[in-house]
């Protein structure tokens, strides 16, 4: 769900620039996402459509795995009035700065973790036609 979570930050501030309210914004967002958080959000608009306490709704989507940080900026736009645009959007941007953080991780440890297989199919190929034909004449030379 992580990995839904910053292309959604940004289609909901998207949505929210163009001048949808949050529950809006999360109903149309929530039916072009799918998945967890897009049904998670499929589900707070039609709450809060129907009455529902914005702190509640959002704070149900906020127990989705990933989802405390979106669901307390929408909680906040929702019960404050505060445009929610700019948190969101930082929100996916920060997400986004996270994913690559990690995937510079995991290529820096592959790049580490590849020299030992490598070194191992190398090295006694060096050795024996590198090394040992030296060896052969230099024996030779002294017999």
């Amino acid at each position: 769900m992580t990995g839904q979570l910053p292309i959604t930050a940004e289609l909901l501030a998207a949505c929210l620039a163009a001048g949808s309210g949050p529950g809006e914004a999360a109903g149309a967002v929530g039916g072009s996402v799918g998945g967890p958080l897009g049904e998670g959000l499929v589900r707070a608009s039609a709450e809060l459509r129907l009455g529902g306490d914005p702190a509640a709704v959002w704070a149900r989507l906020g127990g989705l795995p990933g989802a405390a940080e979106l669901a307390r900026c929408m909680e906040r736009a929702a019960t404050t009035g505060v445009p929610a645009v700019e948190p969101v959007g930082r929100l996916a941007a920060e997400c986004r700065a996270r994913r690559a953080r990690a995937a510079t991780g995991r290529a820096r440890r592959a790049a580490v973790l590849v020299t030992g297989p490598l070194g191992l199919c190398f090295l006694p190929a060096f050795l024996l036609a590198g090394v040992v034909p030296v060896v052969i004449g230099l024996a030779r030379s002294l017999l």
